[in-house]
């Protein structure tokens, strides 16, 4: 099981282009529908710990996924098995970077991993969005943390995405204490 977790972490970082955002649909292709080791509801908790913690958000997502299974020992094969793939074709494209950047054929390759990148970004977004609860509440916080964002992105106020998950829990807070049918205290 742990030469599992470090193989399937390792095939996910190997052909994953585009960061954790892009990873989270494959993730959930081969850890939820695949192999089955958790189900929508625990990746969706998985993505919102590993959103909110330090780091980058397919590391963190390995490493929690690894000790849930396996414990420590479980959590650090799976963070390798995402890190390695990456680590060694950036060394050998460092080792040869000004000539591979000069080879119309990879910059005609990086225009079309981009596009590609955006359309597994905006899947996992879509996937996310069909699982999330269909009261008011959310529907609400996530327009208007929506709108805020297209908003900031027109007038070019440019901050961490930190802020829109600190805004969208602060909104959250708010819709629910003044939408929320009160309960009286007898």
């Amino acid at each position: 099981m742990l030469l599992e977790l470090f193989f399937t972490f390792a095939k996910i970082g190997l052909f994953t282009f585009g960061g954790g955002y892009a990873m989270i649909a494959q993730i959930k292709e081969i850890v939820v529908e695949q192999k089955k080791w958790m189900d929508d509801e625990e990746l969706m908790q998985i993505i919102t710990v590993a959103e909110s913690t330090p780091g980058p958000i397919a590391i963190n997502m390995a490493t929690y996924m690894g000790y849930k299974k396996k414990g420590v020992a479980g959590s650090v094969l799976a963070t390798l098995g995402v890190v390695v793939p990456s680590l060694v074709i950036l060394y050998v494209i460092s080792l040869f970077l000004d000539t591979f950047l000069q080879n119309k054929y990879v910059a005609y390759a990086f225009t079309g991993i981009k596009c590609g990148v955006a359309f597994l970004i905006l899947r996992a977004g879509f996937g996310l969005l069909k699982k999330v609860e269909k009261g008011l509440i959310p529907r609400l916080t996530f327009g208007i943390v929506f709108a805020l964002m297209i908003l900031f992105d027109l007038l070019s106020v440019s901050f961490s995405s930190v802020w829109f998950i600190l805004m969208g829990g602060v909104i959250g807070i708010v819709l629910y204490a003044v939408l929320s049918p009160k309960k009286e205290v007898e």
